[in-house]
């Protein structure tokens, strides 16, 4: 079977789209809803509100986690914002500006429509979010504050100190839980999703393991959706939680869903350095620093002098210097690659320097004290346990670090992928960020999809399709539970003598090394031939102890790097295939003379998804062209 890319995106003017859209769908009569059920994998931002909204709606939902509860999703750990067009400021802000930053943000390899209409859902998520009681920042005067992020010149983010995505969350559970109070949703935690089970071309159910008890059991459904998070940790060192993983998408993927853009991944600027060589993950210091901190190195080379030592004059803000109506505001993709840069160069601080300093002795002075402790209190408490260094008192060091995934399961206009009934939705789809995503906008997303969009076109699927009865003692439920007991009990015969850890370390690294903040040819193939060289050893030389029948924590890693491992063969073809610098992509044979990304739109406005042929056969690659009526492509300047 062949992939189709149809994006099924309404004509008219664009305000208009998503108004066309939905009154062009079906509707299920609500007395019919209860007959339908719906299996959600994954209880973030974007499953929770999604699974939340189905059942409220009348469905009755399946909503499945790893984590022993949903709070534990990794939504948690967004800090700094979320981002919405209310223009609270009056200071320019609207739905269209919106649009046209992330469109910008996004390199120009996004889909209008789909990015105009998160714009204009923007304005109700804020207002869905403070009715749950979510307790987002106010001025003095009870009105929600805002605060500004890169990539734009407006204060459109709204945030609650340093905690956004918790409290987000919690309103998220909160609607989730009541749904199960109601017997609308059945939760079922510390359960991961293994496989996905197609019948007679549909999304039809999953197969799972039971991560207590080792069961491998088959659910059933009429639609399936996926809001399952990205795979930054492809690379082992992330800002993602030790648990993210792409093994829900890359097995639909091997089951006929087109993965779309994998090589866009963002690295992101303000994250605290690597200590070690063992460390295990990256601590996020939140974009909203930026707000306050001025970012800056020495001028000097091999500079090992305090930073308080170091004059005014003997400084380089060189974020300021080069882009100097944005500044320390560009967007991610500018600011780390700037930080890599003038690391490169020698400038960098700290023991290994592979940083820059992060400032706010200035802000102190202009705010004082108690200001800066309102805004960032938690983030600078944060830092310093982590450090044991003060940032009242020094500035923080800071370093570029994987921190997001724009590429993911393709899905047309209504977040439907190339397999009919399983929708994708939040970080796990590549639908709205291009190839660059702005910061608050994760949040934005997520939310967007499950409250939103998901309950329109989901029930849009429903009332258009002619669903056979089927249990779990269906052939194809059968071969899959198959499929993954012998995959299991594959791992667990190998007997090597490496850790999976030790494998997903130097994955982690080659990918880095060869497919990070920077790519070439010659390192793309490199890479390509080297991760081959590893997955073979991987699977001669690994060594799962335990057994199928418990917890076992080091079988639920060893299936996931499995699939990290061709993930991450994909991810370096994608970036070989596309010969352009767009960005997170930063390919260094296209640059421009003064060193930023370069793209080619005559040859690559497109959306690269990516089709599975087989085990031993090169993926297929179809192209989706982007046209652009309303925001029409130049050469990113935020100067």
């Amino acid at each position: 079977m062949s992939v189709k890319l149809d994006s099924r995106v309404p004509h008219g003017p664009i305000e208009k789209l998503w108004d066309q859209a939905r009154f062009e769908m079906k509707l299920v009569n609500p007395a019919n809803k209860r007959k339908h059920t719906i299996i959600v994998v994954g209880s973030g931002l974007a499953g929770g509100s999604g699974a939340a909204t189905l059942a409220e709606l009348g469905y009755n939902v399946q909503c499945f986690c790893f984590q022993d509860s949903p709070r534990r999703a990794h939504s948690i750990a967004a800090q700094g914002g979320i981002n919405a067009a209310k223009n609270y400021q009056n200071d320019g802000d609207s739905v269209f500006r919106l649009f046209y930053d992330t469109v910008k943000g996004g390199d120009f390899r996004s889909r209008e429509a789909n990015v105009y209409r998160l714009a204009q859902i923007s304005v109700n998520i804020i207002d869905q979010c403070v009715a749950q009681g979510v307790p987002f920042a106010r001025e003095y005067g009870g009105t929600l504050a805002n605060r500004s992020f890169g990539g734009a010149q407006v204060s459109r983010t709204f945030y609650a100190r340093g905690q956004t995505g918790q409290q987000l969350l919690l309103g998220a559970y909160q609607a989730l839980e009541r749904q199960v109070h109601a017997g609308r949703v059945t939760m079922y935690p510390r359960t991961e999703m293994l496989d996905l089970v197609v019948i007679d071309g549909r999304a039809r159910g999953i197969v799972t393991r039971d991560l207590v008890t080792g069961n491998i059991e088959s659910h059933v459904a009429d639609a399936v959706v996926l809001g399952t998070g990205g795979y930054g940790n492809v690379y082992y060192l992330s800002t993602n939680a030790k648990g993210s993983n792409c093994t829900a998408i890359w097995r639909s993927y091997k089951k006929g869903a087109a993965f779309a853009n994998p090589c866009f991944t963002q690295i992101h600027p303000t994250c605290i350095p690597v200590s070690g060589d063992y460390q295990s993950k990256l601590t996020l210091m939140s974009e909203s620093l930026r707000n306050d901190g001025r970012i800056w190195v020495p001028k000097k080379k091999d500079d090992k002098r305090p930073p308080a030592q170091i004059p005014e004059d003997q400084r380089d803000y060189y974020l300021e210097r080069r882009y100097p109506s944005f500044g320390n505001l560009v967007p991610r993709d500018v600011a780390s690659r700037n930080a890599k840069a003038v690391c490169d160069e020698g400038r960098g601080v700290g023991e290994t320097c592979l940083g820059v300093y992060l400032d706010f002795a200035d802000a102190i002075d202009r705010l004082g004290m108690h200001v800066i402790r309102e805004r960032y209190g938690n983030l600078f408490d944060m830092y310093q346990r982590i450090t044991d260094e003060d940032p009242y008192q020094v500035p923080m060091r800071i370093y570029p670090a994987i921190h997001y995934t724009m590429g993911g399961l393709w899905v047309d206009y209504n977040l439907m992928s190339t397999i009919p009934g399983l929708f994708v939705i939040g970080e796990a789809n590549f639908s709205d960020h291009g190839a660059n995503r702005l910061g608050a906008s994760a949040l934005m997303q997520g939310l967007s999809d499950g409250y939103f969009i998901l309950p329109y076109t989901l029930g849009d699927y429903i009332a258009n399709a002619k669903l056979e009865k089927v249990d779990a003692g269906h052939r194809e439920f059968t071969r899959a539970e198959a499929c993954v007991r012998e995959m299991t009990k594959h791992l667990l015969s190998i007997k090597g003598k490496r850790t999976v850890d030790s494998f997903h370390r130097e994955l982690g690294r080659i990918v880095w090394d060869y497919c990070g903040m920077s790519r070439n040819a010659q390192g793309l193939e490199h890479a390509i031939e080297e991760i081959g060289t590893l997955r073979e050893e991987y699977w001669r030389n690994v060594n799962v102890a335990g057994s199928a029948d418990d917890l076992n924590q080091s079988l639920e890693k060893a299936g996931r790097v499995a699939d990290f491992f061709e993930l991450a063969e994909l991810m370096c073809l994608d970036a070989l295939d596309r010969n352009e610098s767009c960005g997170g992509h930063f390919r260094e044979e296209y640059q421009t003379p003064d060193g930023e990304a370069q793209r080619d739109d005559e040859h690559f406005s497109y959306v690269g998804a990516w089709e599975f042929q087989g085990e031993a056969a090169a993926p297929a690659l179809h192209k989706e062209p982007l046209t652009f009526e309303y925001v029409h492509p130049s050469q990113r300047s935020y100067k």
